[in-house]
């Protein structure tokens, strides 16, 4: 953690950080909002300050600390100790945390038009796919949505995987993607990213199914909300309205939302909301941690999600490793380092894994806090 950063901490407890990347989209305009967030683990209101090498130095109240400010409900009580805590910069913090858009630059998503139809909606019997899975974006370097041809072009590289992972709805990406994938027998992970516009990007997924779900798997609520800083509550309270939603439109699939794995054991509450507890986890924000030893970490931190979650099915719904960019102690980007770390994830998972990301998102924005690796995560194109 730099120097000037804090974390707001229990005095029963005090935490280290472990940076993490926050994937935004605040769809309104299409600006692209690339924000490094960190998420406390336990409660408010106390101040640790750490040097530069993570050492807590003093604590105090937070200056102009709100009275109502947030606070994180108590973690489930577990054998097992709560990980090394995310912590979230003052800087910045959009009010509607989502999934990174594209640039300015990029035209409004074409209108989606399904075709009618009085066939009965049909529901999806199945649970969770077996295999792995890859996450897919459907932008073009300058930010631009790709269309159609485009993706299916980009899916014609990508085999071998039983599911693919999206954030939200711009670009007509859930049809396109759902369309994608049936082409490759396999099924999809669609997001909601903006539960505070929870109606309208559910009837979206719902237009792009056309009364056929039998393609898509899993649906989520969010991404890394609550480690971005809204409240568990909130969160829950949108599952149970996209649930209802699409319970009427004939869906009978995976309802969850997705956070950090250090959120998720902070606020158990989100995967008791969620049909499994749906986690993001990346060794490489670890710093300790070589290419070689990301699926063992990763392994490791998943059962701490389960032990959190009351023994639930987990599911790594991102992790990966930057094949460039600049060293994070142990963890140093490389392609070899990166195929290294994906094979030892391979190894670790045969399923409940989603891997990030399938190309590079050099549309995105980087900075140290990311040490420079944020656009280089795609494991094919290099």
């Amino acid at each position: 953690m730099k120097a000037g950063l804090f974390t707001i901490a229990a005095l029963a407890a005090s935490a280290t950080a472990q940076v993490h990347r926050a994937h935004r989209n605040l769809h309104k305009k299409r600006d692209v909002v690339t924000a490094y967030e960190y998420a406390t683990v336990t409660a408010p209101q106390v101040v640790v300050y750490v040097d530069g090498n993570g050492n807590p130095v003093s604590t105090g109240a937070p200056a102009g600390a709100a009275p109502t400010a947030y606070q994180a409900p108590a973690p489930a009580k577990s054998e097992s100790p709560i990980p090394a805590a995310y912590s979230a910069p003052a800087k910045n913090s959009p009010a509607a945390p989502a999934y990174s858009a594209p640039s300015k630059s990029s035209p409004a998503a074409p209108a989606y038009s399904p075709a009618k139809s009085s066939a009965a909606p049909k529901a999806n019997p199945s649970s969770y796919v077996s295999g792995l899975g890859m996450v897919y974006s459907p932008y073009n370097d300058d930010g631009t949505c790709k269309d159609t041809a485009a993706v299916n072009a980009d899916f014609e590289k990508l085999d071998g995987y039983s599911l693919f992972r999206t954030y939200g709805t711009d670009c007509n990406q859930t049809a396109n993607v759902l369309s994608a994938a049936k082409a490759k027998n396999a099924k999809i992970f669609a997001g909601v990213f903006n539960i505070a516009d929870v109606e309208n990007e559910i009837k979206l997924i719902t237009e792009a199914a056309q009364n056929d779900w039998s393609s898509v798997d899993t649906i989520s609520i969010g991404n890394e909300l609550v480690n971005q800083g809204t409240p568990a509550d909130k969160v829950v309270a949108a599952i149970g309205t996209a649930r209802g939603l699409l319970k009427a439109a004939g869906y009978t699939g995976n309802v969850v939302t997705v956070d950090t794995f250090v959120a998720m054991i902070a606020n158990p509450s989100i995967c008791e909301a969620s049909d499994y507890a749906a986690a993001n986890c990346h060794a490489f924000f670890d710093g300790g941690r070589t290419a070689e030893q990301a699926g063992q970490f990763v392994l490791d931190q998943s059962k701490r999600v389960a032990d959190a979650c009351g023994g639930k099915r987990v599911v790594i719904t991102e992790s990966g490793w930057p094949w460039q960019g600049s060293s994070n102690g142990a963890a140093v980007p490389s392609v070899e380092n990166q195929k290294a770390a994906i094979s030892s994830l391979k190894s670790s998972f045969t399923k409940d894994l989603i891997l990030f990301t399938a190309f590079d998102d050099m549309w995105k924005k980087d900075s140290a806090d990311t040490h420079g690796c944020e656009k280089y995560y795609g494991i094919l194109g290099h």
